[in-house]
């Protein structure tokens, strides 16, 4: 058995997180994607009447979802379109407490009959749940804020853009492959638009609407000659945003090591398949790694998925009490950990951050999904661990007497729950380019993109692979280098962070379909950082036999 089928065989559990999961809702016809079917004055009328049922049938606490999830997803192969989707998903969730436990039901029968029904069946639950509750539920106050609405800002609607102009522009990033070196090629276009609003017997009315949107390729190479194939996946980013991501614009590129372009706030996704089709081709005759000790230098689109496995699951609060266990373990940072108030998760320059406010996130809005208004705050400062991420009912588990905003739902017909928020990486305080960084190493390797990887149950003994790697030789870039992987422990690797490039290199990776829970669920979250070294870091071979 080779090293790299290993990796790939052992990724497949946990590399189920972020893989895209099926279309939710129905097929409908394009142009109900721009439709209106309530308007806020009936929506805020029919969460009414979930509220007063709630209470009539002896609820303490009610909360109400009305949401329309609308999708549309393109895929294609070299010159043809292979499929195009279009869904929409429309309901609505009630939660309740009686008796100090959680009920939920939900329909999508969204009429006062269908709500009324819905809400009195989530009462019931919840009291028959209450024989066997053995603490009632302690909800963090929040506060209620009214008729107040949030959306993603945006230049332009994916919605609003024709078909036909999207799958044009696939189809030429297809051709540029092509052109420059691919033998395959297929790419996809993911947008979705979440219409949701919440209601609460805390007073609230909230309504958002959140867009987002992934464009993506992968690109394959192949000697004839020997058999050989090499793959390059994009370098793009998913994003908190609207079509006016796929317009590339000049300042929101990067000039990275090795010629290679790296991209913020806009894509263009023709220039990188261009790039990624020759790098497929380069990455045929490069040499394989020598196993050892390097210096690694990972550029934030990489790093933003070392970020989400080693920092973001294992500080879900949920998942440190064992709650998580079944679906893909628990945590290291366990409780005592942060008790303790001196934990080393990291060197003195690691700070990382929550952040669901974000513009351009994936994870943006103003509301959580159980009405708090969304915020920033600390998860690791100065390398020490700080804090968790909670909501309403956990908050005081940890002493906190308010949530930390990050409760969410897939859908209306799911009940929300505890999810990552962007995690992110705070950028260097002085200013350091990525070329001043490469100087500074004698022996190294630079890695673009993600790639396969593998972590333990508890979130600590990990490795990760990435799209592209580079060799680094006393401070330049000396060629490119294939079947790398590297592996450390979480502590161990955080603790072996020496440098930070500035805020002038900071972007963000984002997940889509990020999974967690039973029945699972999916949700969208970014991570931002900017270029960062850790030194002294064990890389294998992933090409060798074992």
């Amino acid at each position: 058995m080779k090293r790299r089928d290993f990796v790939q065989l052992a990724g497949l559990g946990i590399g189920g997180m972020l893989m895209p999961f099926p279309t939710l809702g129905n097929a409908v016809p394009v142009e109900a994607l721009l439709d209106v079917p309530l308007d806020n004055a009936q929506k805020k009328q029919l969460a009414d009447v979930a509220l007063n049922a709630a209470r009539s049938k002896g609820a303490t606490y009610a909360d109400i979802r009305i949401g329309r999830y609308l999708n549309q997803f393109i895929s294609t192969r070299e010159n043809k379109v292979q499929n195009i989707v279009n869904s929409e998903s429309f309901g609505t969730g009630i939660r309740v407490i009686a008796n100090g436990t959680w009920g939920f039901a939900a329909t999508n029968d969204v009429t006062a009959e269908g709500i009324k029904k819905a809400t009195e069946r989530a009462v019931a639950i919840a009291k028959a749940n209450s024989k066997f509750q053995k603490e009632p539920v302690k909800l963090a106050k929040v506060q209620g804020y009214g008729e107040v609405s949030w959306k993603t800002p945006l230049l332009k609607n994916a919605f609003e853009v024709p078909v036909s102009e999207k799958v044009s522009l696939l189809l030429a990033a297809n051709a540029a492959a092509m052109e420059n070196g691919a033998s395959f090629v297929n790419s996809n276009l993911f947008q979705i638009n979440e219409q949701k609003y919440f209601a609460s017997t805390e007073g609230s009315y909230i309504d958002q609407d959140v867009h987002r949107i992934w464009p993506t390729f992968s690109i394959t190479a192949i000697d004839k000659a020997s058999g050989k194939f090499k793959s390059r996946e994009a370098l793009s980013s998913p994003m908190g945003m609207g079509y006016e991501y796929m317009i590339p614009k000049k300042d929101d590129k990067i000039q990275g090591p090795a010629g290679i372009t790296l991209y913020r706030n806009s894509y263009d996704m023709v220039e990188d398949a261009t790039m990624g089709a020759k790098q497929a081709r380069e990455s045929l005759a490069a040499k394989s790694v020598e196993p050892g000790k390097y210096d690694i230098v990972l550029e934030p689109n990489h790093l933003g998925l070392t970020i989400h496995e080693s920092v973001g699951h294992p500080l879900e609060l949920d998942r440190v009490l064992g709650y998580e266990a079944n679906y893909a373990g628990t945590s290291f940072a366990t409780i005592d950990k942060l008790k303790s108030g001196n934990f080393k998760y990291g060197s003195d320059i690691v700070n990382i951050f929550a952040d669901k406010t974000q513009t351009g996130s994936l994870g943006a809005v103003g509301y959580d999904d159980e009405g708090v208004k969304c915020k920033r705050w600390d998860l690791i400062k100065d390398g020490i661990l700080v804090n968790y991420q909670a909501i309403r009912d956990q908050a005081h588990i940890i002493g906190e007497n308010e949530s930390h905003g990050c409760c969410y739902s897939q859908s209306w017909s799911d009940v929300q729950f505890q999810r990552m928020p962007n995690v992110s990486l705070a950028p260097g305080k002085d200013p350091y380019t990525v070329d001043q960084m490469i100087s500074d190493v004698e022996k190294g390797i630079y890695i673009a993109g993600r790639g396969s990887f593998s972590i333990d149950q508890q979130r600590y003994n990990f490795q990760f692979g990435g799209t592209v790697f580079y060799e680094i030789k006393n401070g330049k870039i000396a060629g490119m280098l294939n079947d790398v992987a590297y592996q450390s422990n979480t502590q161990e690797f955080w603790n072996s962070c020496v440098k930070i490039c500035d805020e002038r290199d900071y972007r963000t990776f984002g997940s889509f379909f990020d999974g967690k829970g039973q029945p699972a669920q999916v949700s969208a979250v970014s991570h931002g950082s900017s270029t960062t070294r850790f030194n002294g870091i064990n890389v294998i071979n992933t090409g060798r036999t074992i």
